[in-house]
């Protein structure tokens, strides 16, 4: 039995309908990220899953629990906002400690669990300070010991991480992670990050106008996209479009390019950066001729976006200081394997023989 149950989840506010017919069930110490754009109604399912807001429609359940009426403070759990709301008036030890001592817990005992918490988070010499003195990654782990100091069933995470710089942020995705699979704590996060969804998920929800377009692990969401919004809001893809012709081929302004399957009449590709190379191989049968648009120095990457088929496509290449990269203007060839042809796009051959 799942530990966590979403089930026909809808919310609306006036005529605006947010979320519309959301399910999902998650594990017990399970980590998913709720990942979509701005408006998608990610962070209006969290709120809904913490108790702060409540579903138009269906039921949401914990740990065997029917949730979906109960006020947040008997849920029992955890929540880090991104604005970290650390109480400015309190030191360190007392904004972890402020769970507890609502809950009632002897005095005594919130000692030893605030010590417990802050060496878990390695800040408990940072313990008398205040939240002005300590740096925003500093801030956001004592906002994250807060939540975790009650032992709540669920850990809820709205992203937290985004006001952090790059380098920060890198590193404390780290410890989150390491944390929650040390503590076994199941776990929602919402990000729009892609990178972050990807690195830190057991699963990852990709949601989409209120639906969760895909539901599945990193390597799934990544390499077998459901939809062309999962496939081009996941990763960077190149679009290309043709004329399926019903055999495994596709032609594309003049060239041939084989199909992983069947498929005939307009058809939409999906080519990922790093499947596509300018190096010929054994498996890499697809070639399309093009001239370079761009050349996009990544550091240990260098990315090519290639004027091809009617459309631009990048190709990524390992940086070597010792063999430059082609230049703009540079006619190259790109090659690329059937399976790494993405068809976002297209129709079966018996349904196009159907329809004529």
């Amino acid at each position: 039995m799942s530990f966590l149950r979403i089930e026909g989840v809808k919310k609306s506010f006036g005529g605006n309908t947010v979320v519309r017919g959301f399910d999902l069930s998650v594990e017990k110490g399970e980590f998913i990220s709720f990942l979509g754009p701005s408006g998608c109604g990610k962070t209006t399912m969290l709120r809904m899953v913490a108790g702060f807001e409540t579903p138009t429609a269906g039921t949401i359940s914990i740990d065997g629990q029917d949730v979906t009426a109960q006020p947040p403070n008997r849920r029992r759990i955890g929540m880090v906002f991104q604005a970290y709301a650390l109480f400015p008036n309190m030191s360190v030890a007392d904004n972890v400690a402020f769970g507890l001592k609502i809950a009632g817990m002897p005095a005594a005992q919130i000692r030893e669990r605030v010590a417990e918490m802050l060496t878990l988070i390695g800040l408990r010499h940072l313990a008398d300070r205040y939240p002005y003195q300590l740096s925003g990654g500093q801030q956001q782990r004592v906002a994250l010991a807060r939540a975790l100091a009650p032992s709540p069933r669920v850990l809820l995470l709205d992203e937290p991480l985004s006001a952090l710089d790059a380098k920060i942020r890198v590193s404390l995705r780290e410890e989150i992670r390491a944390l929650q699979r040390k503590l076994g704590i199941t776990t929602i996060f919402v990000t729009h990050d892609q990178e972050e969804a990807l690195s830190m998920s057991d699963r990852i929800v990709v949601m989409n106008e209120g639906r969760a377009d895909q539901i599945g692990t990193p390597f799934e969401i990544y390499n077998r996209p459901k939809t062309r919004f999962v496939a081009s809001f996941v990763g960077n893809l190149s679009l290309l479009e043709g004329e399926g012709t019903g055999d495994a081929r596709a032609i594309l302004a003049g060239d041939e390019v084989i199909l992983p399957f069947p498929a005939r009449g307009r058809v939409i590709l999906g080519l990922r950066p790093e499947a596509a190379s300018l190096q010929a191989s054994a498996d890499r049968t697809n070639q399309l001729t093009g001239r370079i648009d761009e050349v996009n120095f990544l550091g240990s990457l260098v990315r090519l976006r290639v004027a091809v088929a009617g459309a631009g496509v990048l190709v990524d290449m390992f940086n070597n200081p010792g063999n430059p990269p082609p230049g703009r203007g540079d006619i190259v060839t790109i090659h690329f394997a059937p399976a790494d042809v993405q068809v976002l796009e297209h129709t079966p051959p018996e349904l196009a023989i159907a329809a004529e």
